[in-house]
């Protein structure tokens, strides 16, 4: 008896094993575009990706970690002087001060199935020092996963031009909340 529960167990680990599946993601080929708003307009650019994971159970959806490389943030709607500008303001200590904090973390903590191929989901991000959870949609198609992100920078000690911090600012007012629209490729 003992040993047909053992040869079950077994089983049952292998079984659970194989159905568990963890997916490289391609960086190369995937792309991560922000959009900024402030009173005047907006900028919009991209960051790449260091590395990642989606974690699968069958083909359900279950986890995932993924490394941002915060030195590659640019615009993409500027050029010239004052791209180079810009860029440099956002990888200054008045943003995400990358000679510092050199990369951000998402690491999935919770997923639920919303949909054929839809979820929601839930992670800790770490921008510079600080980790707070984000909830957000995914879908997941083949190899490919799409996701749009809102973030509140604010929540992240990233204080320049907000009004959160500083009054009196006006047009030159920078909104706390910006958006990643993610495009996965494993």
């Amino acid at each position: 008896m003992k040993k047909r529960l053992a040869i079950l167990a077994l089983a049952l680990v292998t079984v659970v094993t194989v159905n568990a599946q963890s997916k490289t993601i391609k960086t190369g080929e995937s792309t991560v575009t922000w959009k900024g708003y402030k009173v005047t307009g907006s900028h919009e650019g991209t960051v790449d990706l260091k590395s990642g994971t989606l974690k699968f159970d069958d083909s359900k959806l279950t986890g995932g970690e993924f490394v941002i490389d915060m030195t590659t943030i640019g615009a993409t709607d500027l050029e010239g002087d004052m791209k180079g500008k810009l860029d440099g303001h956002l990888k200054s200590d008045d943003f995400f001060g990358v000679s510092n904090y050199p990369t951000a973390k998402l690491v999935i903590t919770k997923v639920k199935s919303t949909g054929k191929n839809s979820y929601k989901v839930t992670g800790n991000l770490t921008i510079k020092k600080t980790t707070k959870p984000v909830t957000f949609d995914m879908s997941v198609y083949g190899s490919k996963a799409t996701a749009t992100v809102k973030i509140d920078r604010s929540e992240y000690d990233v204080r320049y031009g907000s009004g959160s911090f500083f009054d009196n600012l006006g047009d030159k007012t920078i909104y706390d909340e910006f958006d990643l629209v993610v495009d996965l490729q494993f």
